[in-house]
């Protein structure tokens, strides 16, 4: 790895959310105090993947994680370490002495109250500024960000879209609720009855929220946004099966986006998906949702 000076802010960052803001922010300010590239250092998959061999459904792939702090926080190099068995055996002074400082060419890290790091978690962030002021290396430790009495975290986020509460999810998220992909082919059927979709695809273990419709922007790789309706689930009227389906229907607009990447944010539960006893009864109520979502958008632009 090329030798930059870095100020590293250190975590797995799933969902880049209000709490890891506060590391973001600083590493943003230290970086351009002292002429380095801010930058975050993330794992991929979760440890607790690795250590349990269950998959932790996440709020946000790599890919969106590395958007989300580059978009929000002006964080430069996301650096997206695989956490795997071997790796998960390092002892932490190692991990700090070698793949922080050595090979990332780190001289100053963010962390967070609980980061626990290396072999067994051994590594602390008394340790952490301890080996730091030893090494000459810059260390900031970050207190727990709080909203409603409520310390900001990933799994209380993740129970949040589990239940389709996305508009307090994005409170404490500090940013809507995304998810991306290309867009892929779908059974067309959205343009036969009068509004045609995006399908998008959840990426492995990221965590589908609730089903049901929700208000939505779309924003394209040109840089538009438009406002769309967007059913998550598995469309009872038109389906038999269970898999689930991303459908959005971006309202007043025309145009091929097969194959293009795009970014889908998640503002306002609309309803629960239901099964219509007709298309034309379908067709009626997404016309319905249409209305409400140009409602919400127009009361918080």
């Amino acid at each position: 790895m090329n030798q930059k000076k870095r100020v590293i802010a250190l975590g797995f960052f799933d969902g880049v959310h209000n709490g890891h803001a506060a590391l973001m922010r600083r590493t943003a300010q230290v970086a351009k105090e002292i002429g380095a590239v801010p930058s975050a250092f993330t794992f991929d998959p979760h440890p607790q993947t690795v250590i349990t061999g269950k998959p932790l459904p996440l709020i946000t792939s790599p890919e969106d994680r590395t958007d989300l702090m580059r978009k929000y926080y002006g964080i430069e190099d996301v650096i997206v370490q695989p956490f795997t068995p071997e790796f998960r055996q390092q002892p932490w002074r190692k991990f700090l002495e070698e793949t922080l400082i050595r090979d990332c060419g780190a001289v100053h890290l963010v962390a967070g109250h609980d980061y626990h790091f290396g072999f067994k978690g051994e590594g602390n962030p008394q340790k952490l500024q301890e080996a730091c002021k030893e090494l000459g290396v810059g260390c900031d430790i970050i207190e727990k960000v709080e909203l409603d009495s409520i310390t900001v975290s990933s799994t209380y986020i993740r129970e949040l879209i589990s239940a389709g509460d996305i508009e307090r999810a994005n409170l404490f998220l500090g940013h809507p609720y995304t998810l991306s992909d290309r867009v892929s082919h779908g059974k067309k059927l959205g343009t036969t009855l009068g509004f045609p979709t995006v399908n998008l695809k959840l990426k492995e273990h990221v965590l589908p929220p609730a089903k049901g419709v929700y208000a939505t922007k779309v924003i394209l790789e040109n840089g538009e946004t438009h406002i769309a309706v967007t059913n998550v689930g598995t469309r009872p009227t038109v389906d038999d099966g269970n898999h689930l389906t991303i459908e959005g229907f971006i309202l007043d607009f025309s145009g091929d986006l097969y194959g293009q990447k795009i970014q889908m944010e998640f503002y306002k539960y609309l309803r629960p998906e239901k099964k219509f006893p007709s298309f034309d009864a379908l067709k009626e109520e997404v016309y319905h949702n249409a209305d409400q979502t140009r409602e919400y958008f127009a009361e918080h632009p």
